[in-house]
């Protein structure tokens, strides 16, 4: 049950996420979410830190990526597709991007 109610945080904490480093929670099926912000910095640093962070966690978990440079637009997807990560989603408001990526698994 703490697991499931720090997911629902995490979920929560990255709609209205303001100067988080990482978190790290359970979901309730088991899989890893994390949590990287990468607000202020530009390019080529949030996706230097996704790199860094992308290797870190395990196959098949989530990495939730907030971000405020434009360039993440083109240069996230472009991450994802070249490494074979899956971009479940991603949204804008005013100033932030966010990300939903999940690790490739390998085969």
């Amino acid at each position: 049950m703490r697991q499931l109610v720090a997911a629902k945080t995490l979920k929560r904490s990255m709609l209205s996420a303001s100067n988080q480093q990482t978190a790290m929670t359970k979901i309730e099926h088991g899989l890893t979410e994390h949590l990287l912000d990468a607000s202020g910095l530009f390019c080529p640093e949030p996706v230097m830190m996704l790199h860094k962070k992308i290797r870190e966690i395990g196959e098949g978990e989530i990495l939730y990526l907030i971000a405020t440079d434009p360039s993440t637009t083109r240069d996230v997807p472009k991450f994802c597709h070249f490494l074979g990560h899956e971009l479940l989603s991603t949204s804008k408001d005013e100033k932030t991007f966010r990300y939903s990526i999940r690790k490739a698994i390998k085969a």
